[in-house]
This record gives C-alpha cells, structure tokens and sequence, in this order.
C-alpha cells in the first residue's frame, strides 16, 4: 500500500537528515526537496545497488523464494542495453520518484510473498516489512514471532529502530485524517 511506501520513506528521510545533518541543512532543506541518499543508497527510499539488482533478479527467477509470478516478469524491464546507467537514473532522478517507489514497493511485496509462502504473513505487520526492508534479503527469515527492529536512529536523543520508527508513523493518528487505505 502507499501507506506503506510513505512509512518508510518518512524513516529514510529521518535518517538521512539527523545522521548527515550538516549537510541537509546545507544542501537539501535550503532547496525543499527530498534527499537523495549518498553513492551507497540510491534515491529517496535508500535502495541500495545490490538490492536493487536483486529485486531485478527476483522478478525473473521463478525459483526464487521472492518470486512475484509470470504477470510482474517484465515491470522492471530496461529500455537500454547499459542497465547499471540505467537503474542509477531511475533511482536517483530527481524530477520523477516513480522508480524509487515502484522499486521499494516490489522490495516489500518480494519480502510479504516469501514469509507467506513459508506460512508466516507480514502483510498487516508494517513494523516488521519496514524492518525487513532495512536489514535486507539475506536477512530475511521467515518465523513466526518476529521482531521489529532495524538500524537505530538517533532523533532529539531518543534512539528508535528504522522498524519501529516506520510502525510509529503508520500507527500514527494523523494520517487517518483522509481515510485513505
């Protein structure tokens, strides 16, 4: 859901603004954008090179744990031949979000079908597909008692976990206001 995708974004936004604080306030704040992450992550939903690949893989693998099916094969698919150019664009495009959002959102549904597949659904667990999203795919183990959690962020000396940050903000009451789902 969008609800989802902004939960995380709010957290990748929190962390790259209180954890290179100097340099949002001198660079992203001035020009009211969203931050785009360093040469690490990519875009403002923090995806990383690998991930990203992987995602890509995943798509096209039937045999992957996170294998969405035959009918999402082809979403990601590249229109140039030089496809490392082409997914830096993508992901770091500054006038158009739409790939670090759609990557995002096949990063949380990839994550939701292979604890699913292992009887395990995540899929009204916001906490726990936020911090899978964070900690990665080698990461992810499918139980049935997980935890939220997640690199720690430090906001006004209070430590949260990118998990539990994201729940926090999807729980919150504020954002009901419109009704959307």
């Amino acid at each position: 859901s969008s609800r989802k995708i902004v939960a995380i974004l709010i957290v990748e936004q929190l962390r790259l603004f209180n954890s290179e604080r100097e340099i949002y306030k001198k660079i992203f704040a001035p020009l009211k954008i969203l931050g785009n992450q360093n040469q690490f992550s990519w875009g403002v939903m923090g995806i990383k090179q690998d991930t990203a690949r992987q995602i890509e893989f995943n798509l096209k693998n039937s045999d992957s744990k996170w294998y969405l099916g035959k009918q999402n094969e082809n979403i990601l698919d590249f229109k140039t031949d030089n496809h490392d150019q082409e997914r830096f664009e993508r992901l770091t495009d500054e006038n158009n979000r739409y790939y670090s959002y759609l990557y995002a959102a096949i990063l949380i549904k990839q994550l939701e079908i292979q604890w699913k597949s292992a009887g395990f659904s995540i899929e009204d667990k916001i906490g726990i597909s936020a911090t899978l999203y964070n900690i990665g795919f080698i990461n992810s183990i499918p139980k049935a008692n997980p935890e939220i959690g997640g690199s720690e962020i430090e906001i006004g000396k209070v430590h949260y976990s990118f998990g539990g940050l994201a729940q926090s903000f999807f729980d919150n009451d504020a954002y009901h206001y419109s009704g959307a789902r």
